[in-house]
């Protein structure tokens, strides 16, 4: 089995390979640039002391890339960086900084990479490869970069398989003291423990089988070493205590093209010493495409979430449903909005969320966000330390 300081040799090794064979071959290399502006305003009074209403901060991530050997062979870099008067918000991340090599029906990368599992809109139930990226995103759609060897296998009549070890896990941040979306009490990341004697260094493996049948388009999956998610213990005086568990996951995701609608389905079964449950993500989109004879599409949406964990599902989503709409006018500006909310049938607790995009002009592009959270009952474990969080937020992207 090979060790944690082996995988960063191999990578090393692999990067020292890169550069000796692109001192042969003809190279392609590209290099873009992204920068943001971010401004976001959070409408209640804070929650909690040293919190504030506003939020400016900037953002950066290059990405150099380079192919090489008629494309079998490539090099990717990429890294972000962002300032915010948070100061848990003010960090670094490598998105990405691996080698990949491509051969007939296989693929082979070693690095620091990103992949994505799912085909839900609410809630990405199978997607556990990656660290989250919560001082980002609320949402949870942003993630860390994972360090990695993956193997690739493609089968026109048996679809395709994933492998993957990995070597390391990378915590979740939380906001700081001055921060929105924290605790009565700030939790740092390196106060967060592991189960495992190993902590991060234990190993993970991963594999993902999907395939195209017809109309059907599916996958079933398997995880198993240091959770994603922290679990979290609370006592009598509301002191958090959290660690990261060893889990077992079982997934199954698919996806039904039936003309304009879309059924999707997402399921989970995961097992760690502390808890035991199912949980599940079901809906449908349906498109009306072309409505006005100008190219505007409609979409319906809808979901119903379910977690046997109830107030302990680290997301709120137990037993929920979520409706949106996605316009896209595909018009030259690609201007698009999705909104929508999640109600809690239990609690009654409603989050509304609405994203709209534009391009200003070329290469410049205008984001605007904004999330409520109405009637959080005192139920909910978790969205009761957000309920004065609800805010919009306006960013401006320019890439090179």
């Amino acid at each position: 089995m090979m060790s944690s300081n082996s995988f960063f040799v191999l990578l090393l090794l692999c990067s020292i390979a890169v550069m000796a064979q692109t001192e042969k071959d003809e190279v392609k290399t590209t290099i873009e640039w992204e920068f943001n502006a971010q401004y976001r305003h959070f409408y209640d009074a804070p929650q909690f002391d040293n919190q504030l209403k506003d939020y400016p901060s900037i953002g950066i991530q290059p990405t150099y890339s380079f192919v090489w050997d008629n494309g079998y062979q490539n090099f990717i870099a990429s890294a972000y960086f962002n300032r915010d008067r948070d100061e848990n918000r003010s960090y670094w991340d490598l998105r990405e900084f691996y080698y990949q090599k491509v051969q007939n029906n296989w693929e082979l990368s070693v690095g620091y990479k990103k992949v994505f599992w799912g085909v839900t809109e609410s809630n990405h139930l199978v997607d556990i490869i990656h660290q989250t990226d919560a001082l980002k995103s609320f949402d949870g759609e942003e993630k860390l970069g994972q360090p990695m060897v993956q193997f690739s296998w493609f089968s026109s009549n048996w679809g395709s398989l994933d492998l993957f070890y990995l070597p390391y896990h990378r915590k979740r941040g939380f906001a700081g003291e001055k921060g929105r979306f924290r605790f009565s009490s700030v939790l740092e990341a390196d106060a967060i423990g592991y189960e495992s004697d190993k902590e991060e260094w234990h190993p993970d493996f991963a594999a993902r089988w999907k395939h195209y049948i017809g109309v059907l388009d599916i996958g079933l999956s398997y995880f198993s070493g240091n959770g994603r998610e922290p679990y979290f213990e609370f006592d009598d005086r509301g002191n958090i205590k959290a660690f990261y568990p060893l889990v077992d996951q079982l997934g199954l995701d698919f996806q039904i093209t039936a003309g304009a609608v879309l059924l999707k389905f997402e399921s989970i079964y995961r097992k760690a010493e502390q808890q035991e449950f199912f949980a599940m993500d079901a809906g449908f989109e349906y498109t009306f495409s072309n409505v006005n004879n100008n190219g505007l599409d409609i979409g319906v949406l809808g979901e119903y979430l379910f977690d046997e964990r109830d107030d302990w599902a680290l997301s709120g989503l137990q037993n929920d449903i979520f409706y949106g709409s996605r316009i896209a006018f595909n018009d030259t500006q690609d201007t698009s909005i999705l909104g929508g909310g999640i109600y809690d049938l239990d609690t009654q607790t409603h989050l509304f969320t609405v994203e709209a995009t534009r391009r200003l002009a070329n290469g410049l592009v205008c984001s605007i966000e904004g999330r409520i959270f109405s009637g959080v009952s005192d139920e909910e474990l978790f969205l009761l330390f957000f309920k004065q969080d609800s805010y919009c937020s306006i960013t401006l992207y320019k890439y090179f």
